[in-house]
């Protein structure tokens, strides 16, 4: 129909892509987590961040939360009185951030961790809100006596009254997904800490054996397990440990320990400085196998699924782990490597001792072989398909959003 002289018709709205907001209360240029899911993101997502830190490359706008302000500190009188609401509304980042987002601003948004859940609901994304959960939070830090008493009940509060609401959840490991299943009635997707995928090949199995171990200088991990290992093997091994110094007195007493190794066994064991992450695969490649054992100390820990093991895989190398059993079950489903008996040093030292050069070679070669399929590309299938289904929410109330239509799996770039 033409338009009466003297008028002009209403233009068409342009198509825009789709306003998701991540939030974590990380430094997310830093947090290799929630990197993935930036990187997954911008190329097909006018992309927000907020949390600490600069902002990550590639994001629309990044809102940064001041350094000084902590993320856990909450009033401990609300938490005694379990006057949890009020603890939450007033946690000085929550408010922070209250004051710097606005409800409506964002078509979709990623919360990460259960802490940031209730903000994500507030804002009222019209495609609904993703929560990621890292860790099973009821019980993170459960060895922490204070922690256990004062706010673990605030978290199960967190997560009954708000994760339970997200229209989606992923978390990191089976385990832990079935427990908040089993507690919560949450049925969350996994999405595992896997590491992009890198093109290589493996290197010949080196005399000595060379060991390697990359990660946080924690003492609750027990590193000293796999010194001590290392001291009681037979065959000719060499260890190097690659940590953040997140406890410098860990990391001082690993350094004695391995000093103090017999004689016969001097040198073995070496405490690196850690590698900045973009280095850290190269460098893991110069060895023959990834070596991680940690006792179940905690439910998190018992149940860990490490970035560690997925790199080790993207460097090509076998893989030695303890027990635990999301890590076992992936070493034994690709034939990585070998799962000791126990969580000792004995133990440890007995599945080196007993570790063929062949076995080795093997193993490198199955992570050859399941390196594209255990690659990050692959694994974040989870993050892209929940989002995708809040785009899709979203454009139903706005249709001027454009849905992207796919991405590759390989680079995470639309397809």
């Amino acid at each position: 129909m033409s338009v009466p002289s003297g008028r002009t018709a209403n233009p068409v709205p342009a198509a825009r892509r789709p306003r998701l907001l991540i939030l974590s209360f990380s430094p997310i240029a830093s947090d290799a987590r929630v990197l993935k899911q930036v990187r997954l993101f911008t190329p097909t997502h006018a992309v927000t961040t907020c949390g600490y830190g600069e902002a990550p490359a590639g994001v629309a706008r990044h809102v940064r939360i001041p350094d000084e302000l902590v993320s856990w500190r909450l009033s401990r009188g609300d938490l005694i009185a379990r006057r949890f609401a009020r603890a939450q509304a007033r946690q000085e980042v929550v408010a922070w951030v209250r004051a710097h987002l606005e409800p409506g601003d964002f078509d979709v948004v990623l919360a990460d961790d259960a802490e940031t859940v209730p903000l994500a609901l507030w804002l009222r994304p019209p495609g609904g809100v993703h929560a990621d959960l890292h860790e099973y939070a009821p019980r993170q830090k459960e060895g922490v006596p204070r922690w256990r008493i004062f706010v673990a009940p605030y978290v199960r509060w967190l997560c009954r009254t708000y994760v339970t609401r997200a229209d989606s959840v992923t978390t990191v490991a089976r385990g832990l997904a079935d427990a908040y299943r089993r507690e919560y009635g949450i049925h969350a997707g996994v999405v595992t800490n896997a590491t992009p995928y890198r093109e290589a090949e493996p290197t010949p199995v080196g005399l000595p054996l060379r060991l390697v171990h990359s990660g946080a200088a924690l003492p609750d991990r027990h590193l000293e397990i796999m010194v001590d290992a290392v001291g009681l093997a037979s065959r000719d091994v060499t260890l190097d440990l690659y940590l953040t110094r997140n406890d410098p007195a860990v990391i001082d007493a690993l350094r004695a320990r391995a000093a103090a190794l017999p004689a016969d066994r001097a040198g073995r064991v070496r405490v690196m400085d850690p590698v900045p992450y973009t280095e850290l695969i190269d460098t893991l490649a110069r060895y023959d196998v990834g070596v991680f054992s940690i006792p179940p100390v905690s439910f998190n820990y018992k149940h860990t699924l490490p970035n560690k093991l997925f790199d080790f895989i993207q460097a090509r190398l076998a893989v030695v782990v303890s027990p635990s059993p999301e890590m076992a079950s992936v070493v034994k489903q690709y034939r990585l490597g070998a799962v000791t008996a126990d969580f000792t040093a004995v133990s440890l030292a007995a599945t080196l001792d007993e570790l063929t050069d062949a076995q080795v070679a093997a193993g490198k070669a199955a992570a050859q072989a399941a390196a594209q399929e255990l690659s990050a590309e692959q694994q974040m299938t989870g993050w892209w398909d929940a989002v995708l289904a809040a785009d899709r929410r979203a454009a139903a109330v706005d249709p001027t959003i454009s849905v992207p239509s796919g991405r590759s799996t390989e680079t995470g770039e639309s397809a």
